[in-house]
């Protein structure tokens, strides 16, 4: 299994950040290889089930994303179903300037040689997109005010 976490400060308060990204099609628009997000379901625990398309080295890759964990203002986690198998947890902290999102992504490279191969590109890979992502909800939320 792969790991790939960071965290960022937001000076936006943790219910803002939290709701924005509460609505899936808000993850499309931070998430730089999401080009997809359809057939969003509410779920009985708060959180959503939800089909994507993710690109990949200019080849998309549809999976699946279901909320197993939906705690306002908290956190919220995801399994991940496809071609490429994991976990994604957000979580949100209260700080005295705003909000710390942390995001974390595990992921099962299919094949036990693959994987070996693959593990540490996945990784770096990974590790680049979440970046991106939590600087791109930084930029999104600060300049909305």
């Amino acid at each position: 299994m792969t790991t790939a976490s960071d965290s960022i400060e937001i000076e936006v308060d943790v219910e803002r950040v939290y709701d924005y990204l509460d609505d899936p099609y808000n993850h499309a628009e931070v998430t730089p290889s999401l080009s997809d997000v359809r057939e969003v379901e509410p779920l009985e625990n708060g959180g959503k089930r939800l089909a994507f398309t993710y690109e990949m080295a200019g080849v998309g890759v549809d999976g699946e994303l279901v909320q197993t964990v939906a705690e306002r203002n908290e956190r919220m986690t995801f399994d991940m179903h496809g071609p490429l198998d994991g976990e994604i947890d957000l979580e949100f902290e209260s700080t005295e300037d705003g909000t710390r999102l942390t995001y974390t992504g595990r992921y099962d490279v299919p094949g036990a040689v693959l994987s070996k191969v693959a593990e540490p590109f996945v990784r770096r890979y990974n590790e680049r997109e979440l970046r991106t992502m939590l600087e791109n909800v930084k930029a999104r939320l600060e300049l909305e005010g």
